[in-house]
């Protein structure tokens, strides 16, 4: 009897560790499980952070388009040793003139804010320097307003210049080769402020004339030409 005791309390014993070896075990599983899938969310988890993480190319492509392809075609051309040589845009000049801003104040709002729309910075007022009785004008009186473009704003509105708004001039055949000033700076004028697509027609009050100057770093017109014709600037063509 004491043996069959002695042999069932050995048999209890030995259920008891397999079923704690058991349990044992299923826990490291599952523990092991855990680990694997928060292991696997956290290398989710830096994955998007790295990719969120990475900069975003701000470069505006007309630019690209300046550094990768101009620059080595005008460096060939005309020999420039240094690349600080090869001529670039410095900035962008747009004006309008109200002459009837002497007479009414809406002329002027109506100015400023088709210019802000167009180059999405906010006009300078410009005012007479000189007094001209001929012309009722007085010294210090408005009688336009301007913007000046530099750096980022100045290639996206050179890029939408070029191949948004003066193909939307009626019977646009070209802008002509003679607007350049000797130093090859470029001044552009435009009959209104309609080709630009951010202006809508139903909201005009007058059309308005728009006079752009594109300022750049060339030393000769020829200079300024070619830079502007790389750039995509749609001179009228040659006559051989």
């Amino acid at each position: 009897m004491v043996e069959d005791k002695k042999k069932t309390t050995a048999k209890k014993t030995a259920a008891k560790k397999t079923a704690a070896k058991k349990t044992t075990a299923k826990k490291t599983a599952a523990k092991k499980t855990t680990t694997k899938v928060t292991e696997s969310k956290k290398i989710s988890i830096t994955k998007k952070v790295e990719k969120a993480s990475k900069p975003i190319s701000d470069v505006p492509r007309v630019k690209k388009i300046y550094t990768d392809e101009v620059v080595p075609v005008l460096k060939k051309e005309f020999g420039y040793k240094n690349p600080m040589q090869v001529p670039t845009i410095k900035k962008i000049v747009v004006n309008i003139g109200i002459g009837e801003a002497l007479d009414s104040n809406s002329a002027l709002n109506a100015a400023n804010n088709d210019l802000m729309k167009i180059t999405g910075q906010k006009p300078k007022q410009n005012r007479a320097k000189v007094s001209i009785a001929n012309f009722k004008l007085r010294e210090g009186s408005v009688i336009g307003t301007s913007v000046t473009l530099r750096g980022k704003r100045m290639w996206q509105f050179y890029d939408r210049l070029v191949n948004i708004a003066l193909p939307r001039v009626r019977d646009f055949r070209g802008i002509k080769r003679s607007g350049f000033d000797g130093k090859g700076n470029y001044s552009l004028g435009m009959r209104d402020q309609s080709t630009f697509p951010e202006i809508d027609y139903n909201e005009i009050d007058k059309m308005r004339g728009l006079q752009i100057i594109l300022v750049n770093s060339a030393n000769s017109d020829e200079e300024g030409m070619r830079l502007f014709e790389l750039l995509g600037m749609p001179f009228v063509k040659q006559e051989d």
